[in-house]
């Protein structure tokens, strides 16, 4: 397949890598299973190679697209009836603003530089049914990992509290060009329904993980120190003598509950 224009080609700021492998274009395809009526929307559609083929099969499609050549080719691609394209960040789209919201399907080749950025600016949004992501694998491995596990993290505890992650297809570094140094792979986040009150434990939520695996090699009672004495994590069952990767998402939601309860003295924590 011809390479595109120079004008079109990928550009490292934005950490693109277009996919080309027309076996696991429709492999991905076949994950998503775009149907008329649904309301999906992707994000980087780059030169439309996942676009195409779930135009086909739901016959409409919202894009968000930050490069603007790329906007300007899919804005005048005429095999591109039923795209509505939105030019901007993706970062910065109020998702429940848009049409459909509350059953918003979301789907994406990711740039490897603000993956985790994007993810947790949707788990953050209402009305989101279901997300699948191409990712770097290291990511979805990070992301589906269990306790005790050297990929379990923050990401991993984050994500987790907002959504059930489901693993799809590897996919190899010869699918796209410019080819990227690393295997990806697709995964499927399909976000709990948090209520308010759940969503308001999130910065909490946040601040727990962060200072838990800021010092992973610690124990909990020296890593959380500053949150919580060695009276308190015994009283909330917490085994104080485990490092960070050992608590279970359960575990760092009850920490994160404490917190929340404590004195206004942690308030600023979250901030």
């Amino acid at each position: 397949m011809a390479l595109p224009p120079p004008h079109l080609r990928a550009r490292k700021r934005f950490g693109q890598n277009f996919l080309r492998d027309d076996y696991i274009i429709a492999k991905i395809v076949d994950a998503i299973d775009p149907r008329p009526g649904q309301h999906l929307v992707e994000i980087g559609p780059g030169h439309a190679a996942l676009t195409r083929p779930v135009l086909e099969r739901a016959g409409a499609l919202t894009a968000i697209e930050l490069d603007r050549d790329l906007a300007e080719m899919l804005r005048h691609d005429p095999f591109l009836k039923g795209l509505t394209l939105i030019e901007g960040d993706a970062l910065k789209v109020d998702y429940e603003a848009l049409p459909g919201a509350g059953e918003l399907r979301v789907f994406g080749n990711l740039p490897y530089n603000i993956t985790s950025p994007i993810i947790f600016h949707l788990l953050g949004q209402k009305g989101i049914a279901d997300m699948h992501f191409m990712l770097q694998k290291e990511v979805v491995e990070r992301l589906c990992a269990a306790p005790g596990s050297k990929d379990f993290g923050r990401l991993t505890v984050m994500a987790q509290y907002h959504a059930k992650i489901i693993p799809m297809l590897e996919v190899p570094n010869t699918a796209f060009v410019p080819r990227p140094k690393v295997t990806s792979a697709v995964v499927r986040l399909i976000p709990r329904g948090l209520d308010d009150e759940a969503r308001a434990l999130t910065p909490y939520l946040n601040t727990v993980t962060t200072t838990a695996f800021s010092a992973r090699r610690k124990t909990l009672r020296n890593a959380l120190g500053r949150l919580f004495d060695a009276r308190e994590l015994s009283e909330l069952k917490v085994n104080d003598r485990l490092r960070a990767e050992d608590l279970s998402v359960e575990a760092y939601v009850t920490l994160a509950r404490a917190l929340k309860a404590k004195p206004q003295e942690n308030s600023e924590e979250q901030n």
